[in-house]
C-alpha cells in the first residue's frame, strides 16, 4: 500500500544509510525499558503478581517511542523519505513527540496535526523537538488535515494508524512482546496469563498478540478501552464503520476503527469509564510514589478487573500492563482537580470502585 502522498523518493544511498545508521546508533544508546512489580498484598497474598512495563523511560518519555522509530526505519526503506522531506503525523500527542525526535535526529522538518485539547506540555516537547503543531478541533479532523498539509508540502504523511502493526518486527528483534518475556523469565511466573494494553493506533496489541502466537504462549491479550471509542464495540461486531465521539483519555481510544487494530489478536477487550481512569491514575500514582498518565490508569482498571476475577476462580499467576507516560505531562490537565471536575465530574464513586479492587 503506497502513502497518500504519491511522491515517491529515490534517495541516495548515502544518505540513506546514514539515516538509518542513525536511527541505529541512538537504539544502542538506550537501554531496555524497566519492569517493576506492583505489590499489592491483596493479590499477593493468592499468587497473582502484578507488574508494570516502564515505558516512560525511553528518551522521549512515552511507549510512542518505539513506533516512531519503527515508523521511520519503514519509511526510509520503502523510500518514502528522503533527504528534506517533510515529515507529517496525526497524533494525540505522544506519537508526535517522539517523531519530532527522530526527525531533528535526521534533519528533517516535522509537523504534527493534534487536536486543540492536546495537552500544552506535549505541544512545548513537541516545539522543543524543532516540529511545528497544527491544531485541529477534533480528533476526526486529524487524518484529512495532515493528507492535505503532507501535499502542500511535498512531504510524507507517516499515517501511524494505517502503518503501526505493519511497521513493528513482531517475531522478535527486541520488540516491546519480547522484551516482556525475557524480563519475566526469572519471576515466579514467568508465562503472563494476562497482558494489558490500551490502544490508540492497536500497533501495540497487534505486535503482542502475533509474538504470542509465534512463541505459541498461554498469555491472553486484553484491551482495556477508555469510554468513547469505538473499539469496544467493533471488536464485539466486526463492522468497520461504526464511529463514536471518541475517547477523552488522552493517548488511547478512536473515534473511528483504525486499520492497525486487529481484533482478531484481542481475547478480552474491558471498557473503563473515564472517572474510574482518573481514579486509577490517582490511586497507582500512590502506590508507585510518582505520577503516571491516564492512559497507565486505563490500563490499570482492566489489570486490576482481570486479578479480581483470577482471585474469585482461586487461579495465580502474573499480569503485566504497560506505564505508558509519566503524569507529569497531564499536571494542568489531569491532576489538576478543577479541570477534571469540569471535565469528568465527581470522581468519588470511582475512586471507592478502585480502592476496592485494589484491597
Amino acid at each position: 500500500m503506497l502513502p497518500d502522498n504519491p511522491r515517491m523518493t529515490t534517495p541516495t544511498n548515502g544518505w540513506l544509510h546514514t539515516a538509518i545508521a542513525r536511527i541505529e546508533a541512538d537504539y544502542h544508546r538506550s537501554a531496555d525499558t524497566h519492569l517493576i512489580p506492583v505489590h499489592l498484598p491483596a493479590y499477593a497474598q493468592h499468587g497473582i503478581d502484578l507488574y508494570l512495563k516502564d515505558e516512560s523511560t525511553h528518551p522521549t518519555g512515552s511507549l510512542k517511542h518505539r513506533l516512531a522509530r519503527s515508523l521511520f526505519l519503514y519509511a526510509l526503506c520503502n523510500g518514502w523519505l528522503a533527504q528534506g522531506s517533510t515529515v507529517v503525523e496525526a497524533s494525540s500527542g505522544s506519537t508526535a513527540v517522539s517523531e519530532a525526535y527522530f526527525a531533528r535526529l535526521l534533519g528533517l522538518p516535522f509537523i504534527a496535526v493534534m487536536p486543540r485539547s492536546t495537552s500544552p506540555e506535549k505541544i512545548a516537547q513537541i516545539e522543543f523537538y524543532g516540529g511545528r503543531c497544527h491544531l485541529v478541533d477534533t480528533a476526526a479532523q486529524v487524518y484529512d488535515e495532515a493528507r492535505r498539509i503532507a501535499h502542500a508540502t511535498g512531504g510524507h504523511y507517516m499515517d501511524q494508524f494505517t502503518y503501526a502493526e505493519r511497521a513493528t518486527d513482531w517475531r522478535g528483534n527486541n520488540n516491546i512482546a519480547e522484551s516482556i518475556y525475557t524480563q519475566m523469565a526469572h519471576e515466579a511466573h514467568p508465562i503472563p496469563q494476562w497482558i494489558v494494553v490500551g490502544a490508540g493506533t492497536g500497533g501495540t496489541s497487534a505486535t503482542i498478540g502475533r509474538y504470542v502466537r509465534y512463541q505459541r504462549h498461554a498469555t491472553q491479550v486484553c484491551v482495556a478501552d477508555p469510554e468513547g471509542s469505538v473499539f469496544s464495540a467493533y471488536h464485539r461486531t466486526g463492522d468497520a464503520q461504526l464511529t463514536a465521539r471518541g475517547s477523552r483519555i488522552e493517548g488511547i481510544g478512536r473515534p473511528r476503527v483504525e486499520a492497525s487494530f486487529i481484533r482478531t489478536l484481542i481475547d478480552r477487550m474491558v471498557q473503563v469509564p473515564d472517572t474510574q481512569s482518573i481514579a486509577a491514575m490517582q490511586a497507582l500514582s500512590q502506590v508507585l510514589g510518582r505520577r503516571v498518565g491516564p492512559s497507565t490508569g486505563t490500563n490499570f482498571v482492566a489489570m486490576l478487573t482481570l486479578a479480581h476475577e483470577m482471585r474469585a476462580r482461586g487461579e495465580a499467576g502474573s499480569i503485566v500492563t504497560l506505564l505508558c507516560d509519566a503524569g507529569e505531562r497531564y499536571l494542568p490537565t489531569y491532576y489538576a482537580p478543577a479541570w477534571v471536575a469540569q471535565q469528568f465530574g465527581d470522581c468519588t464513586a470511582a475512586q471507592q470502585h478502585i480502592a476496592d479492587l485494589m484491597a
